[in-house]
């Protein structure tokens, strides 16, 4: 079912027509990854249940685990007081991160001091 109108208007986007989403393990709790959504993937994940995103580098939308397999099937979905955020609660197939990692969020901010580099 189509996302009505006035839902979409009352969702604080962007400039670029995106909405940060925080996905979260809905049983455990852990933040697992944050990435962006758009009206597109919004609505291709409450109309498949699997997380999808916008990504902005590659400009197209991308499910969780569609190469991986480490999908996230969508819980619930939550939006924050201002309507800027998303929190997603999933139940998730395999890691988060494309490093292996169970969670994006693994490294303190002084282990990244001492060693800066991305993954």
């Amino acid at each position: 079912m189509p996302l009505e109108r006035r839902v979409l208007e009352a969702i604080q986007w962007n400039e670029r027509g995106l909405i940060p989403a925080i996905v979260q393990d809905a049983s455990t709790l852990e933040v697992l990854m944050m990435a962006y959504m758009n009206a597109q993937s919004l609505q291709a994940t409450l109309d498949s249940g699997k997380a999808t995103f916008w990504s902005r580098s590659r400009g197209t939308l991308w499910q969780k685990g569609e190469t991986s397999g480490n999908t996230q099937q969508v819980i619930d979905i939550v939006i924050d007081c201002d309507g800027d955020t998303l929190l997603i609660l999933v139940q998730p197939a395999g890691p988060a991160c494309h490093t292996g990692a169970r969670s994006c969020f693994y490294r303190s901010f002084d282990q990244f001091i001492r060693e800066p580099q991305r993954y």
